[in-house]
């Protein structure tokens, strides 16, 4: 068996996936480094709801944050996160079948499908 702290940390992870928001986050942060605005338009929502999110997963140790001037850029905090997105998506496409013409996530990741 795991160690319970080890235990703990993976379900406090798995906590944050399970919002749709902070999933589009982490999705666009796995294609690189992305400012808040930048992150909100891709998100499809406001600056503001995407700084709350990012807080809690920078807290959760998911992401890291640089400042440049009054700036902040945001990155995956490792690839075992944006692996841990990768394989929840995937596995959402598999338990609902998808369209032969849309694009997988192996596709939209630039990962061979």
């Amino acid at each position: 068996m795991p160690a319970p702290s080890d235990v703990r940390r993976a379900a406090d992870a798995l906590r944050m996936l399970a919002d749709p928001t902070r999933l589009n986050i982490l999705w666009a942060l796995m294609q690189g480094e992305s400012s808040v605005a930048c992150l909100a338009e891709l998100a499809g929502t406001t600056p503001t709801a995407v700084s709350q999110h990012l807080s809690k997963l920078r807290l959760a140790g998911l992401v890291h944050n640089r400042r440049e001037g009054t700036f902040v850029y945001y990155t995956l905090a490792d690839d075992h996160i944006g692996e841990m997105v990768r394989q929840a998506l995937s596995h959402a496409d598999h338990r609902v079948g998808r369209d032969a013409h849309a694009p997988t996530v192996e596709a939209a990741a630039g990962q061979p499908g």
